[in-house]
């Protein structure tokens, strides 16, 4: 399913200039997706109203499936890209290949419970939502996010049934009698190449693009209400007016949570579909696919991994203040009771025993 090979023909190799900026780009690549994927794990394990937002479970375990790519995949797949041979043998071969299966799958299954739990969020009432995500269903939902791409991955790679019917085809392109070299292929016959497509991307894909479709359409109609509400002179006393502006509030927080989960599966999307499209329509064209767009593809994925964390610094306001307070050593000014009032005079008055910074 997932080619973590290089061109096979590749005889000519790289030059010494090729070797350093092509070495330099992947070295840039791996250490983004580390420090990042980290960044947001430390993040959501440091910061208390992090952790009290149900959907950064689901982030943290993304974060820990992309570290783990970032970790155990791509430094061999680098490796054998740049020296144009694999060294460390037939059945770690198999191991990588079906990690590269397991935790990119277990990416975009995570991104699709996201999308879900968002959905009853923002497009369902707050009791429906409580009774919905309760930890149990969370914890069985992230529990099948690691243990269905397991279905796709070790068993049938380990027990080689992705390769029946093009076994010959698999063995003349592992070695290169010119270059004497010798290549991780990952090969898929026909029904596995569409079984486990479907299954790790179409489905998925296709529920997310549902579910935030319902979130547009809801937040749509929030804000024509609210519209309607403001032109036909609603009451705007504090005493009557503060419950509509709480459920402002909460929409255009929740609509703004959406819509940067919307951009992270936009992105993994643009990076994974050309490789899965790809995927699927090389066994029925003899598998002529070139090796080159083969890697092209496959290192596009793997860019995904470092993305995430980039998104959540610049889309979320939260995770961007998490990740100043981590980078800054605690610094006291990114803190949450010292934005307020910076800029403006401020008063202090007690509600309910706690004390609040005014404007």
């Amino acid at each position: 399913l997932f080619f973590s090979c290089v061109l096979p023909s590749s005889s000519e190799g790289f030059g010494v200039a090729e070797k350093i900026v092509l070495l330099t780009f992947i070295s840039a690549v791996i250490l983004m997706a580390i420090l990042g994927n980290l960044l947001v794990m430390v993040a959501v394990c440091r910061d208390r109203q992090l952790r009290k937002i149900k959907t950064n479970y689901f982030i943290v375990s993304l974060a820990f499936a992309d570290l783990l790519v970032s970790v155990l995949v791509m430094p061999f797949g680098a490796i054998e890209l740049v020296q144009d041979n694999w060294i460390y043998g037939e059945m770690f071969c198999l191991v990588r290949t079906s990690l590269d299966v397991l935790l990119t799958t277990a990416s975009i299954l995570h991104l699709c419970c996201i999308s879900l739990d968002r959905y009853y969020a923002i497009c369902c009432q707050p009791l429906v939502y409580r009774n919905k995500m309760t930890p149990l269903r969370i914890a069985v939902m992230l529990g099948g996010c690691w243990v269905i791409p397991t279905f796709i991955s070790f068993l049938p790679i380990m027990q080689g049934w992705n390769s029946i019917g093009i076994i010959d085809l698999i063995q003349q392109r592992q070695f290169n009698k010119a270059s004497n070299s010798t290549y991780c292929i990952f090969m898929v016959n026909k029904p596995y190449a569409i079984t486990c497509s479907v299954v790790a991307f179409y489905i998925p894909f296709l529920l997310m693009v549902l579910a935030y479709y319902r979130i547009y359409v809801t937040a749509r109609e929030h804000a024509r209400q609210i519209r309607v509400l403001q032109r036909a002179g609603a009451p705007t006393d504090g005493r009557q007016h503060h419950p509509d502006q709480h459920s402002t509030h909460r929409m255009k927080t929740e609509t703004k949570a959406a819509k940067t989960l919307c951009i992270i599966m936009g992105c993994f999307c643009l990076c994974w579909a050309p490789f899965f499209i790809t995927n699927i329509v090389d066994p029925f064209i003899n598998y002529t696919v070139p090796g080159k767009l083969w890697t092209a593809f496959l290192w596009l994925g793997y860019i995904n991994s470092g993305l995430n964390p980039f998104l959540y610094a610049f889309l979320n306001k939260s995770f961007r203040r998490a990740f100043l307070i981590i980078l800054c050593c605690g610094d006291e000014r990114y803190r949450r009771p010292s934005i307020l009032g910076q800029t403006v005079p401020c008063s202090t008055t007690t509600i309910n025993g706690s004390t609040h910074v005014l404007r």
